[in-house]
């Protein structure tokens, strides 16, 4: 089956679309575009730059994906911007390829759902099922984890991580590292738990949520110092997978401290 394109949509030479890609009223394809099988662009879409769009992703109206990063910085270098399978990309989205001060790509994963104007800068890294709401900003150079959940009108400060599973409320400033598996609120936000009706939903292990709980009350109890107490973690809940994750988040290198709850103060 081959692609269809409306009478009234650009698809410019060398765009490489797959069978049954839809090309809706008023959409233009740049040139270096690559549209997997099943991609359907619904109208006014503008698909530019080095960008390469995963099969059966579906993108809204006055969508504007791949065009040049919004970073003084950018000259021009040959970036590209991936997007994977099976993803929604609602009306108004902008997302936006990598630069040569990051990875030089921005990628989202499969099954993602960006909610109406929302923006992914550049060099962001998005994984799999993860749900970006209306009107949330994600800057440059984050990276966020698999089955994140964003409430609407989120900002994201450059740099961030996410970590897999967790849960940000709406309305919150993200300016810190954010653990697997944990829940966020607030401008700017702390740490409010850990994303127990996500996990449950997800089906994980019981006794390992178990373990995460007391793993969670030793890391962010206000004894000894952070460091002290994710060490006391990782020994004790050698075994338990989860826990093990939070740990790896925690002591991996960041250019952003890790979030925080109200009761833990930060350190030096």
């Amino acid at each position: 089956m081959s692609a269809t394109v409306h009478p009234t949509a650009i698809v410019e030479d060398g765009a490489r679309l797959a069978d049954g890609v839809r090309v809706g009223p008023f959409c233009h394809v740049g040139p270096e575009v690559s549209l997997g099988a099943g991609v359907e662009l619904l109208s006014h879409v503008v698909v530019a730059g080095r960008t390469s769009v995963g099969p059966e992703t579906r993108i809204f109206p006055f969508a504007s994906i791949g065009h040049q990063p919004q970073d003084l910085k950018y000259r021009g270098e040959a970036s590209s911007l991936t997007i994977g399978a099976r993803c929604q990309i609602r009306e108004n989205v902008t997302v936006n390829p990598g630069t040569a001060a990051g990875t030089m790509e921005t990628r989202i994963g499969d099954d993602c759902l960006l909610m109406n104007s929302a923006h992914v800068a550049h060099d962001v890294e998005v994984g799999n099922h993860v749900v970006i709401a209306a009107y949330v900003a994600v800057a440059g150079h984050c990276q966020i984890g698999d089955h994140v959940a964003f409430g609407g009108m989120c900002g994201v400060h450059q740099f961030v991580r996410i970590g897999a599973h967790a849960f940000i409320g709406a309305h919150s400033m993200i300016d810190a590292d954010v653990i697997p598996y944990g829940m966020a609120v607030g401008n700017r936000a702390r740490l409010a738990g850990l994303n127990l009706v996500g996990l449950k939903r997800r089906k994980f292990d019981r006794e390992a949520i178990h373990s995460l709980r007391a793993a969670y009350r030793m890391i962010f109890s206000s004894e000894g110092t952070l460091k002290e107490r994710v060490d006391d973690a990782a020994t004790l809940f050698s075994g338990e997978a989860m826990v093990q994750d939070v740990v790896k988040f925690i002591t991996a290198a960041s250019d952003r401290p890790i979030c925080l709850p109200v009761n833990v103060p930060a350190e030096d």
